[in-house]
Order: structure tokens, then sequence, then C-alpha cells
């Protein structure tokens, strides 16, 4: 039994007059209970039928005044609209269907046409008539599980042609007046949308062709189904002469005529307007939209680690110039390439707790780092395949080794950079002096504690970091004596301090710096990270 009520009689009986389907007549009577649209549609339009035919009491009846019996009902939805089509149809349209203009050979064809326009819903165009039963859905879950994803949940999600907002338009104006002068009142936010009622149909269909995964609103897989109505593409082009302020042309965007485009300017359009350019209700048509397939995107999964860094010729990151490669290889590239082919995913973003330069070693016990990959087919590996991936890794190459390698949580990768200037960071510099010394000039540098520096942006990043004096602390630092012009200094420090430019001054533009305190030119030859002081990701014992 439908939850219909008596004041949705005219509203189901002036949309089954227009040639709308059982369930798009659900939806303008805003019913919400799922279980309605996921039985069979000509069950449901049975239901509709007798539901009109059958007043429940006298005022009732009284109530619907000039409509139609069942079996007038019946006609006008099966097609018998042959006087709308007439007067609102577009005269070249009404050419082709003039009976003396045809030949005998084409009579059976404007038959058939004619059958299926009195079958194709004029507002879903048979979304919610030809692909919401158990074997679309079997196609779907079929073209998923050749993809080879590993998943736990899926979640729909629909892409509709724009021209069904105006479809959904025009009907929503049919039957408004309809409502108006019995007084009530349809409000557009309550129709239930195209989309919802497609979800709540297949949704459930293909999780069981799935082997009855879970269905969820956020997360899992993606499951995207798109559908297409090229020979009504027109119907939304009378909005960019009405409403050319909403249709900009877009570089990434085939055409102008986007659903979003369509809404605002159905939002704009007066009443009269829309009334003048387009027919309401909708003109039929004999065709139903197409589905262009089916695409599938796994929400990505997050990897964190940390890396070692052996070389003084390897970036972090790709580095081109001018779109030349500087370098053979990188970092990130060395631990993505593993991990891209484990996970087989599409791609990956790279981030890390602060970086470092190419001349620049990583040492201790590395730096944190944590990588997004992008559309995984596969999101589960053991802990023995975790680790196996991670000798991967390190056999790959000398220049890298990778520890504590596990899958986290996306909110668990904020802790990487949380407070992240907060945090210290250890260091040792191979120093050059201009003057000699020994090793008794250098002592008081160990007795030096908190030392705020103010460094404005180092000339080399000026090109890519804005112009400011950021203050930073040196915590802690002691020397070493090598000869009369080298001496080791090892620093602890607040991330994100300069270190080259503390010992060299930057020209200036870092105070105090190393030669003042000195009193000589020093630079800095050769520096490591000896340690990221982030407690995380979790250590994993070897």
């Amino acid at each position: 039994m439908l939850p219909l009520k008596e004041k949705d009689k005219p509203i189901v009986q002036k949309l089954l007059s227009a040639g709308c389907c059982a369930r798009c007549i659900l939806r303008f009577c805003c019913t919400r209970v799922q279980a309605a649209y996921r039985q069979p549609e000509q069950e449901t339009l049975k239901e509709l039928l007798a539901f009109i035919s059958n007043p429940q009491d006298p005022a009732a009846s009284e109530s619907t005044g000039d409509n139609k019996s069942h079996d007038a009902a019946v006609s006008d939805s099966t097609g018998d609209n042959n006087s709308h089509d007439a007067a609102e149809d577009p005269p070249s349209k009404r050419a082709k269907l003039d009976p003396n203009q045809t030949t005998a050979g084409s009579e059976e064809k404007e038959e058939e046409d004619a059958a299926a326009m009195s079958r194709v819903c004029v507002v879903c165009l048979g979304i919610l008539q030809e692909f919401c039963d158990t074997a679309q859905a079997v196609k779907i879950a079929e073209a998923v599980k050749a993809e080879k994803y590993e998943f736990d949940s899926v979640m729909c999600s629909v892409s509709l042609p724009a021209q069904l907002c105006v479809r959904e338009h025009s009907c929503w104006l049919h039957v408004k007046k309809e409502v108006r002068d019995k007084v009530q009142v349809l409000d557009k936010e309550d129709i239930i949308p195209l989309k919802e009622a497609f979800k709540w149909v297949v949704q459930g269909l293909v999780s069981k062709g799935l082997g009855g995964v879970a269905v969820v609103n956020k997360g899992g897989l993606e499951v995207g189904v798109e559908f297409t109505h090229k020979a009504t593409d027109a119907d939304c082009h009378f909005l960019a002469s009405v409403c050319p302020d909403c249709f900009k042309p877009a570089k990434k965007k085939q055409s102008v005529f986007t659903r979003m485009a369509v809404v605002k300017a159905l939002e704009k359009i007066s009443e009269a307007k829309f009334l003048k350019h387009y027919p309401c209700p909708p003109t039929r048509t004999s065709s139903c939209c197409s589905l262009q397939g089916v695409q599938c995107l796994h929400v990505s999964l997050f990897i964190a680690g940390r890396y070692n860094k052996f070389s003084r010729t390897l970036p972090q990151t790709p580095w081109l110039i001018d779109g030349e490669r500087r370098m053979e290889s990188s970092v990130e590239e060395l631990i993505g390439a593993s991990v891209l082919s484990s996970f087989r995913a599409e791609g990956f973003n790279f981030s890390s707790s602060g970086r470092e330069d190419v001349d620049v070693r990583t040492l201790g016990n590395g730096r944190p780092f944590a990588m997004e990959l992008l559309n995984p087919h596969r999101t589960r590996l053991s802990r023995a395949e975790m680790k196996q991936l991670q000798e991967t890794i390190n056999e790959s190459s000398d220049k890298i080794r990778v520890r504590d390698l596990q899958i986290v949580s996306r909110d668990a990768m904020s802790r990487m950079k949380e407070g992240e200037e907060d945090k210290t960071k250890s260091y040792t510099a191979l120093v050059w002096t201009r003057k000699p010394i020994q090793s008794d000039d250098i002592i008081f540098i160990g007795d030096i504690k908190e030392l705020t520096l103010d460094q404005k942006t180092p000339l080399r990043v000026l090109h890519r970091r804005a112009l400011a004096v950021r203050q930073r602390v040196v915590h802690s630092m002691s020397a070493r004596f090598l000869d009369p012009h080298h001496f080791h200094l090892e620093l602890k420090t607040q991330a994100g301090t300069y270190i080259k430019e503390f010992v060299h001054g930057d020209f200036g533009r870092t105070k105090p710096n190393l030669c003042e305190l000195l009193q000589t030119d020093t630079d800095i030859l050769e520096l490591d990270v000896e340690s990221v002081d982030v407690d995380w990701p979790p250590a994993i014992p070897e």
C-alpha cells in the first residue's frame, strides 16, 4: 500500500496525464518511504491508478472536481496527450508527426515511436524505469568486480543530464497551480531528488551483487554511474539567453550547461519567463537516457613511516627547473615507486615533517613522512606484507632507508604537522673559518643557551617564500675542534631554523650569526640532520 494521502490525488492524476513514471510521481508527492520506490514500477503504477479511481469520501470526490475518470487517467497516462503535443511542441516537431506528410513505410516506425513516448517518463527520461531493476544492478556490480578493488563498503554516486533539472522544474510548475487552487503548498525543496530515489532502489541491489558489502554515505569504494540524453540536450539552451550571467565558459568543462549552472539559472528565472520559453509539462520523447559507464574510485589510503637520506645529491622531491629535471631521482620517487606498485594506486601525494636541502643528509631515526595514495585498488596489507614492502624499498637504493612503515588514518596525518614549529631538531655541521682558530676559541659556544635569532627570508628561498622576518630559537650548541680552519658544530634548534644562514649570516639577514660570535667569516661545508623530534608515527620493533 502506497503511503499517499487524499491531498496527493490531484498531483498523481496531473502527473499521470503529463507522462510521468510511477516513481517520479512518488517523488512529487514527497514520499520518503524507500520501500515504495523499491517495488516493481508496474505494481506502483497499478496502485496509483487504483488510488485516484477510488475516492475515500464524498468530500474527497467533490474536492477533485474536474478530475477525469479512471479510464480517462489510464488513457492520458499511456500517451493520449495529442492536444498538448500539438499545442506546445515546436512547429518542426509537429510537422514531423503530421500524418499527411508521412509515407506508408514510416507509419510503423511512427507507431513505435508513439508507443515509446507513452512509456518514457517526461521527467527522469527512463532512469527510474529502465535502470532500477536487478538486471541493471548486476551489470553495475560486474563492472565493479572487473576492476579488482579491495573494499569493505560501497557508496553510489549519480551524474545526471542537466536538462533533467529543467524538466523537473516544468513539472513542478505544472502541478503547482493544481495544488495552489486547492489551498495546498508544494515547495520544490520537498520533492525527493531524483538521485536519492535512484540510490534508494539501486544501492542495495548493487551491494547484494557485490556480496552484501555495507552501503555508506561517505567513504569506501565510490561507484559512479553517468547518464546522458543527447536528444534533449537543447532543453537547457534557452536559459543562456534569459540568464547569461549563469553560463560562463570554464577551461575544464566541455559545455557551459553544467548542472550547477542550470540550477542557478532556474533559481533566478521568473515563472512567466520560463513558461514563455519552455513547455509545461515537458514534451515527451521516444528514447531513454543512456548509461555511459561505471566509474570506480576508492577513497584515499594513507601510509606513514620515517626515512633516512644518505646522499648529498638527492632532493626530497623531484627537482625541476623550467620543466627540466636537475637530479636523477628523489626521496619521494624512490619510496613511491614500490608503494604504488604494492597498493595498485593511481598516484600519491607526499608530505613530511619539514624537508632537508639536496646536499643535506638525514640520519638518526629519520624524518617522519606520509603518503596519500590516490584511488588504491588494494587497501589491506598484513604486517608481514608491510615489512616486505619496507625491505623492497630499502633494497632498491643505497641512498635512502625506510623504517616504521604502516597504514594510518587520515586523522592521524595531522599529528605530523601539529605544533611543527614548536618541535626541536638536532643537526651536525662542518664549519669553515677564514681566521685560524684554536680549540679554546670555540669553547664559549657550548655555554650559549636559548639564543633567539631574527631570520629574514634567506636569499636562496626568496623566490618561493614570502619576505618576512621569522624568530627562531637555538636551544643549545657544542663545538668540536678539528683543525685551525674547521670544527664540528652540534645544534639543537626550534624546527624551521635556517642552519646554513645562522652559520654564514646570509649577508647580515640572520642576526645574530656565527660570524658575529666568532668575529670572522664562517661558512658551512656539510650539514646532517641528526634527529627530528616528532613522536610519530609509532615505532615498529624490527
